[in-house]
């Protein structure tokens, strides 16, 4: 299977998201992927926010199985949630449940006015009622794999995981 360019969905899902952005509203990355996204999209949407970041370990609904992934990273939102225009930003959306996390946690910061979904890729696969506001890509993969976002220096590409 072939992987649509990264950097060209980048660019996509800026111009998605451009139309509906002022300067005041602020990007929430996700841990890893959905961060790096968050940093490009910034610049290239000229908002005045600097990036938040959230790391939703200890809010998903199978930490008590999973347990603490190793790779867990802090949280930090540096701007005002309360009453504010937020979008979160992930690289693929698959089951819903990373994106039930993120807005439990969000909403321990504050209650924003609204909160928007910018997504790389839609894999489908939904188990709860999530869908992007914002999306790049629609793909459906072969059962057994992912999609990973990788980074290298300031470049993004795509590659296909089998579990």
């Amino acid at each position: 299977m072939s992987l649509p360019d990264a950097e060209k969905l980048l660019l996509d899902l800026a111009d998605r998201m451009r139309p509906h952005v002022t300067p005041d509203t602020a990007l929430v990355g996700l841990h890893t992927g959905g961060v790096w996204l968050a940093e490009r999209l910034h610049g290239l949407l000229g908002l005045a926010q600097s990036p938040g970041s959230l790391d939703v370990s200890f809010y998903r609904d199978d930490y008590a199985k999973r347990g603490l992934s190793r790779d867990t990273r802090s949280s930090a939102l540096p701007f005002e949630v309360e009453g504010g225009h937020l979008i979160l930003v992930d690289d693929v959306l698959h089951t819903g449940r990373t994106i039930r996390a993120a807005l439990n946690e969000l909403f321990d910061y504050g209650r924003p006015a609204r909160v928007e979904l910018a997504v790389l890729i839609d894999r489908g696969g939904r188990e709860l009622p999530v869908a992007p506001t914002y999306c790049a890509a629609t793909l459906e993969l072969p059962s057994g794999s992912r999609i990973k976002l990788a980074r290298e220096a300031d470049t993004l590409s795509l590659r296909l995981v089998q579990e």
